[in-house]
């Protein structure tokens, strides 16, 4: 027979777990759907939708819908979109010349955003690789490099003609160096001095990014991004991009992808005064769905754990694919 007398034990950390009501009251860490960013793909036209086959769920959107969508994520609590704009092949060039265009689809995008949600924020990526013919995120030289400084040109044309349209926060993605105190000095220049730099301080050149190529029509024509995206086995090498774009006037730091990089979200968030976020990205979303769909896990449950675990790690908000799948879990619970 078991024993039934009464054990003695010091501590019993099971009393802290016995009701939902308690393990809330002291939970270290809290998902809220303020915490999330949500990823836009923007198409030409009018009242279409074009489902992502790499991204099950995620849809390629016109303007028009864009604004519905956002809509009902902001009435759910969602603070910040970020839009990524689709171009036909026919628009791109090596000198990704329409990221430079008034009048382009981001730009148009914005101004009818905040003209119709004027309390969402709206993040607009600053980069070159939607508008490059060969899909690098910068100007490439008669060597097939990646050009540093005249990339930088491009893109303070670029931060300029999304400031003008009324972004919020503008978020260089390209790796670029300098590029923070290059685009601070443009736009206080220029008077947009209230305009937020969120700096991609820590992009690294991960696998985990297919299925987003896939989502914007594009794909590397030579070579890799390793020249200028980081090394996946260097973690203070992230710290110090930190601390350059930190002193160069970013207001808000990111690091991508997110799940498989929690060391340096810590590291980085203990090392620094700026609010640090993590992107969620497509890989990391595509792996999820897919092992849903064979039913061998359940997507909104391991995508809620996933997030809470990027809260844990330090990210103060980020960016996800996923927030369909988490918000029914925030709103009621």
């Amino acid at each position: 027979m078991l024993q039934t007398e009464q054990i003695f034990l010091t501590h019993r950390p099971r009393r802290n777990r016995k009701m939902p009501a308690i393990r809330e009251l002291i939970a270290e860490s809290h998902l809220k759907p303020s915490d999330l960013v949500v990823p836009f793909f923007l198409i030409e036209g009018d009242n279409q939708q074009e489902e992502i086959p790499e991204l099950p769920g995620v849809y390629r959107y016109t303007v028009d819908l864009v604004i519905e969508e956002a809509a009902a994520l902001h009435r759910d609590g969602i603070q910040a979109i970020a839009l990524f704009p689709v171009l036909d092949a026919e628009v791109r060039d090596e000198e990704a010349s329409a990221s430079r265009d008034p009048e382009g689809l981001i730009p148009w995008a914005v101004r009818l955003l905040k003209k119709e949600l004027p309390t969402l924020t709206i993040i607009a990526d600053v980069a070159l690789d939607p508008y490059t013919s060969h899909g690098h995120d910068g100007i490439v030289d008669d060597q097939m490099r990646i050009d540093n400084d005249r990339t930088l040109a491009a893109l303070g044309e670029q931060a300029l003609v999304q400031a003008e349209a009324g972004v919020d926060i503008i978020a260089p993605s390209d790796m670029m160096d300098g590029r923070v105190k290059y685009l601070r000095e443009i736009l206080d220049d220029a008077g947009f001095t209230e305009t937020t730099i969120l700096s991609y301080c820590a992009k690294y050149a991960s696998s985990l990014y297919n299925p987003f190529r896939s989502a914007i029509n594009t794909e590397l024509s030579f070579g890799d991004k390793r020249t200028y995206q980081m090394d996946p086995a260097n973690v203070k090498e992230a710290l110090l991009e930190a601390k350059f774009d930190e002193a160069e006037g970013a207001d808000m730091l990111l690091v991508k992808p997110a799940s498989l990089y929690l060391d340096v979200v810590a590291k980085m968030a203990e090392s620094t005064s700026l609010p640090v976020g993590a992107y969620h990205v497509s890989g990391e979303y595509a792996m999820v769905m897919a092992a849903d769909r064979a039913g061998l896990l359940d997507a909104s449950a391991v995508f809620y754990e996933t997030l809470l675990s990027i809260k844990r790690a330090g990210a103060r908000f980020i960016f996800t694919y996923a927030a369909n799948h988490v918000l029914p879990i925030l709103t009621n619970s």
